[in-house]
């Protein structure tokens, strides 16, 4: 019963895309919704873009481990980027028009800037897609027993099919009511959990000292290990395309930013529930699971009853489907925009809409390869596309946005010598964080290379004519 109940959710995905492909007519309404989100699914949209994989089973299978300190990266590192996209970043890239990242880097530094962006952008996505399919296939597993490889096959084509349908659309919808649901059955078993264990105190009772320490020792070491968990998503994520186009795709300026503010809020709230519910589990019955990451899917299982189960893991699992659609859709679009079109500047718009869709086959197909060839951590994979686009793309970002006199030298040299940065630090394994020296370097290079090409330009305004 369970299963069929697990297989009508997924189905409804494909049929939400069916519904939603009648509703794009061109490009910007596949990747963008037309522009036309109101508040509501802006928000719940925005919100979506990670409460997926790493919130619900990843984040609890590291703080149980090692405590809050252990999850500064996710939640709060991810509110923190949706709160300075809205404070910083939405109004000004909204202005603009555009549709991708690389659109801006394209509007502020040039053609060739918008290659490099693209080139970037891409492959960091492979592996949030990875940590997506990975968790669907750790959980289909569990809940019906089919093969972990065929579950993430069977889900992927699903996932495939609903964004070539309906893009940003169905994802908009998709996430709207994947939201509603997962929310109440967390709230529901976080309060059946809350009654079992004898309520915060108990909890308190049985933790050990400094598992909810918020700030680190007061060490260099710690202290730059603990800016790097704030960052990795917290700034990282910022230049991703999936949190742009979810952002941009609201009916209006005020919109975009008041949407980007209440997914904010939202996600620091909701997603304290599934640490909450991960912790009393342990604590409850610390033999349940050998993975810690399947803790919560392990508790309902144990805990709840087929009602809840159905609510829970058919919310869970589209979710995760409606995370891994929109990291799909974000690098399929950049490759139309800023590849296919760099190359083919006359495309048509129907060729164009096209190109994005192929590429939407293309890249789910490379991710449920790169399932079956990596064994690693939900959380982990999370990290990693973030700390890609951190040491690359964050800097000329910014740099772009509020410093004049960032130049087309900075921004190109800003987005390679920072990711190579970050390459050769990983490699060393170096006792510091990677994505801390790539960041500085990125930094610096931004400045010299926009100091040397603003001198260049003045000595040549300088020359005899």
């Amino acid at each position: 019963m369970l299963l069929l109940f697990i297989a009508l959710y997924l189905l409804s995905n494909i049929a939400v895309g069916v519904w939603a492909a009648r509703k794009v007519t061109n490009t910007q309404d596949f990747v963008l919704a037309g522009r036309s989100l109101p508040l509501v699914l802006a928000a719940s949209a925005t919100f979506a873009t990670w409460f997926g994989s790493e919130t619900i089973m990843g984040a609890p299978s590291v703080f149980v481990e090692g405590g809050v300190l252990a999850i500064i990266e996710e939640p709060f590192g991810s509110a923190l980027c949706l709160f300075l996209v809205g404070a910083f970043y939405a109004r000004p890239l909204y202005r603009l028009k555009i549709t991708t990242f690389s659109d801006y880097f394209s509007y502020r530094f040039g053609r060739s800037a918008e290659l490099l962006s693209a080139i970037l952008i891409i492959p960091s996505y492979f592996s949030w897609i990875s940590a997506q399919f990975i968790a669907i296939g750790i959980v289909l597993n569990v809940v019906t027993g089919v093969p972990v490889f065929w579950s993430i096959a069977s889900s992927a084509l699903i996932v495939m099919i609903y964004t070539i349908l309906g893009g940003m659309w169905s994802i908009s919808i998709t996430d709207f009511f994947h939201n509603i649901i997962i929310i109440l059955a967390l709230i529901v078993i976080a309060v059946l959990l809350y009654n079992r264990i004898g309520g915060f105190e108990a909890i308190l009772r049985q933790t050990r000292p400094g598992f909810f320490r918020f700030l680190p020792q007061p060490t260099f070491k710690d202290s730059v290990t603990y800016i790097a968990a704030w960052i990795t998503i917290g700034l990282g994520s910022i230049p991703q395309q999936d949190v742009f186009q979810r952002v941009m795709a609201a009916k209006s300026e005020r919109t975009t930013v008041q949407a980007s503010y209440l997914a904010s809020g939202l996600y620091i709230t909701i997603a304290m529930l599934p640490l909450f519910i991960g912790l009393c589990g342990k604590l409850l019955y610390p033999n349940l699971s050998t993975d810690n990451q399947m803790l919560i899917p392990n508790m309902v299982m144990q805990e709840g009853g087929l009602p809840l189960q159905i609510l829970f893991f058919g919310a869970l699992l589209s979710a995760i489907l409606s995370v891994s659609s929109g990291a799909i859709l974000a690098p399929a679009t950049i490759f139309g925009e800023n590849i296919y079109r760099f190359f083919r500047p006359s495309v048509t718009d129907k060729q164009l809409l096209l190109s994005i869709r192929l590429a939407v086959v293309f890249i789910t197909l490379a991710c449920v390869w790169m399932t079956a060839a990596r064994d690693v951590n939900i959380f982990e994979l999370v990290a990693e596309s973030s700390a890609f686009s951190l040491v690359s793309l964050f800097v000329p970002l910014t740099a772009g946005l509020y410093w004049k006199r960032a130049s087309k030298l900075g921004c190109l040299l800003s987005m390679s010598v920072g990711f190579a940065a970050w390459l050769v630090c990983l490699w060393l394994e170096t006792e510091y964080p990677a994505m801390i020296y790539g960041l500085l370097v990125s930094a610096a290079a931004m400045l010299v290379g926009s100091l040397i090409e603003k001198k260049a330009d003045q000595s040549y305004q300088h020359m005899p004519r």
